[in-house]
C-alpha cells in the first residue's frame, strides 16, 4: 500500500479536526461537503473506510508515535 507523507497527513488531521471543532456537519451544504471530503481523503490516504479509524491510523503514522521511530532526535 502507498503510504501518504506525513505532512499530508497532519494537514488532513488539521482540516478535520478544525471543521469537526467549527461544527461543519451542522452548517451550510458547503462545509458539510468540505468535512465529507477530508474525510474521504483521510480514509484513502489510510487506507481504512471509517474516519474514526482514519484519524487513528494517521496519528499513528506521524513522526514519534512509535518508539522505534527515531525522526524527533536530533543531529548532535
Amino acid at each position: 500500500m502507498l503510504m501518504a507523507h506525513p505532512a499530508v497527513l497532519q494537514d488532513l488531521i488539521d482540516q478535520y479536526e478544525a471543521l469537526t471543532l467549527l461544527g461543519a456537519e451542522e452548517s451550510t451544504p458547503q462545509a458539510r461537503q468540505r468535512l465529507q471530503d477530508v474525510s474521504y481523503s483521510l480514509c484513502v490516504a489510510t487506507g481504512t473506510k471509517d474516519p474514526d479509524m482514519a484519524l487513528i491510523a494517521a496519528r499513528h503514522r506521524l513522526s514519534g508515535a512509535r518508539p522505534e521511530d527515531d525522526s524527533l532526535l536530533t543531529a548532535s
